[in-house]
């Protein structure tokens, strides 16, 4: 037994937000997030969930996309975004996009990504930005 045993024992650990039994929200091991009670995470929190979650988004698109190391990193970095945004499932729901981007036809993977629900409806700024990189290989 220790101290992280211990906590994790009287805390418990929910891995979502959840209300805790005073009805402030809470995450992990009794993290109160909840801003009401001057909850909330710190800046270095924020920068390790971010890094932690673009790897774990590298990794699977690494398997889902057997190509995806072939594409030079800026390229690679739009991927993620939309990964980021709509999950790796989500961005397989753009096979002629996908395809464009493997057969190294730029143009048509920003066209692609366009001509979709998620550019024109959901989050129209951030689909031209990311549509555009995808195309010019630039940082937008």
């Amino acid at each position: 037994m220790n101290l992280i045993d211990q906590l994790r024992r009287d805390e418990g650990e929910v891995l979502s937000a959840y209300a805790d039994h005073l009805g402030y929200l809470t995450i992990g091991v009794g993290v109160l997030i909840d801003k009401r009670k001057g909850g909330g995470i710190t800046a270095e929190e924020s920068a390790y969930l971010l890094a932690n979650r673009i790897k774990s988004k590298e990794a699977e698109l690494r398997a889902a996309l057997p190509w995806f190391d072939q594409l030079d990193r800026i390229r690679q970095a739009a991927l993620l975004n939309m990964a980021y945004q709509l999950g790796v499932e989500g961005l397989k729901g753009f096979p002629r996009m996908l395809a464009a981007l493997r057969d190294g036809r730029w143009a048509e993977a920003e066209y692609q990504a366009l001509d979709s629900v998620w550019a024109k409806e959901q989050t129209p700024a951030r689909a031209k930005r990311v549509a555009r990189q995808l195309a010019s290989g630039e940082w937008q």
